[in-house]
């Protein structure tokens, strides 16, 4: 295993102003250094794997004297134990999941790192974490798509449909993978993208007049994966009466830039998924409008911003972070689904999946996400984060992806 410990940096900026993007080189249009989105074979051995997550999460559990509670909340299609680590007894509560895409694996690393701390540290800044929130970690929720090292789980439509048999007319879903994807060939294990099967009503059953839905629709609880989260979202809401905050840690393009600069971007945030229901845009779920918190959701995002750019005088690459891009309407990602019931989202994407960088600067960006959702947490704990302008949002430079064309982002990424 190759745990961390970090700092606990963003404690020191979590109610500070906007920090503007460190200036680590001049602001030109020099190309950057070669790189290429061309999938290979990559090692990945130094990444936490689902057994050494099982026996990191046990140790985590014991050594904590109590602090941390682990507990197996579902399976995967292939059967495989979804686990929930949950730490401190604060009346908030920050939902965080990681590896729904199982090429997208420095959020696991950096989870089992947070828990970690927060579970065996004696410093005021984890007893002020632990005392103000509850924080409740998924690091794996798509383990048979980690074990395959690729973004889709291990299902096919013939086994959706035995779970649901009023599906069995239905034609198979847009997120359904029998071809080959990001290097990886789902012709004989076919499955599906488990970031698009969330609903923003969380009670739904699937109805077969609803297949084979589109990027910009809803899912359909298909998957045990998705299943498992949404349970673990609703017995939260149940026992605090809402979901606080919702992370989702994710993986993108590896040779994207920040605007103006050959540096590449570390990081990626948003917190925008969906539509303002409050608006003829977003209509179709006017319904969710008196829940949906779109400012809140931009000052957590601020929150971890700024603590990565503080976090830069350590490591200029822990400045290299962008803005997402905002034209985004996913309500199938579960991002979108939670942001609509109430939570403050945000979304992580981390540089490179491992079919273009593997394990390259893995430590780096493992550290990156941590201080970016130490930055979260702290914020939210000193009650900084209702100080913190949502405005600022909107200043975080973008992200240059060059001549990538955005339609073809979604259906890879986030």
């Amino acid at each position: 295993m190759h745990r961390m410990r970090v700092l606990a940096l963003a404690a020191v900026v979590a109610g500070s102003a906007f920090i503007p993007a460190t200036a680590t080189a001049p602001l030109t249009s020099a190309a950057p250094p070669p790189c290429s989105e061309e999938p290979r074979e990559n090692p990945i051995s130094e990444f936490t794997s689902y057994d050494e997550l099982l026996v990191e999460l046990d140790r985590i559990e014991r050594v904590s004297a109590g602090r941390v509670a682990v507990e197996k909340v579902g399976e995967s299609n292939r059967g495989r134990d979804m686990l929930l680590a949950r730490v401190g007894s604060g009346p908030k509560v920050v939902l965080i999941t990681a590896e729904i895409h199982g090429n997208e694996k420095t959020g696991p690393d950096a989870a089992l790192d947070l828990l970690d701390y927060l579970g065996t540290s004696n410093s005021a800044h984890a007893r002020k974490i632990r005392e103000q929130l509850t924080v409740v970690a998924m690091p794996k929720i798509n383990p048979d798509a980690g074990a395959l090292d690729r973004r889709g789980n291990d299902m096919t439509w013939e086994e959706a449909q035995a779970r649901f048999p009023q599906l069995v007319t239905a034609q198979a879903p847009w997120n359904y993978y029998t071809e080959q994807r990001q290097g990886d060939d789902y012709s004989q294990r076919p499955g599906f993208d488990v970031n698009r099967d969330y609903n923003p009503n969380l009670d739904y059953q699937p109805q077969p007049q609803d297949f084979p839905g589109a990027s910009d629709e809803p899912g359909w609880f298909l998957s045990p994966e998705t299943q498992a989260v949404r349970d673990v979202y609703k017995s939260l809401r149940d026992e605090f009466g809402a979901v606080d905050t919702y992370i989702d840690l994710h993986h993108q393009g590896a040779c994207y830039t920040v605007p103006g600069t050959d540096r590449f971007v570390t990081m990626s945030l948003s917190g925008r998924f969906v539509a303002d229901p409050a608006t003829p845009e977003g209509s179709a779920y006017a319904e969710f409008a008196d829940t949906y918190r779109p400012d809140y959701s931009k000052q957590l995002n601020v929150a971890a911003y700024n603590a990565l750019q503080a976090a830069a005088n350590q490591n200029p690459d822990f400045g290299n972070i962008t803005l997402y891009p905002q034209d985004t309407n996913l309500p199938g990602t579960g991002l979108g689904s939670f942001q609509l019931n109430g939570s403050g989202a945000v979304l992580f994407e981390v540089r490179g999946q491992t079919q273009t960088l593997g394990e390259q600067h893995r430590k780096m960006l493992t550290r990156a996400v941590y201080i970016g959702l130490d930055g979260i947490l702290s914020s939210i704990a000193s009650g900084q984060v209702g100080n913190l302008d949502p405005a600022d949002y909107d200043r975080i430079p973008p992200t240059d992806r060059g001549p990538q064309a955005k339609s073809t982002i979604t259906e890879i990424e986030n």
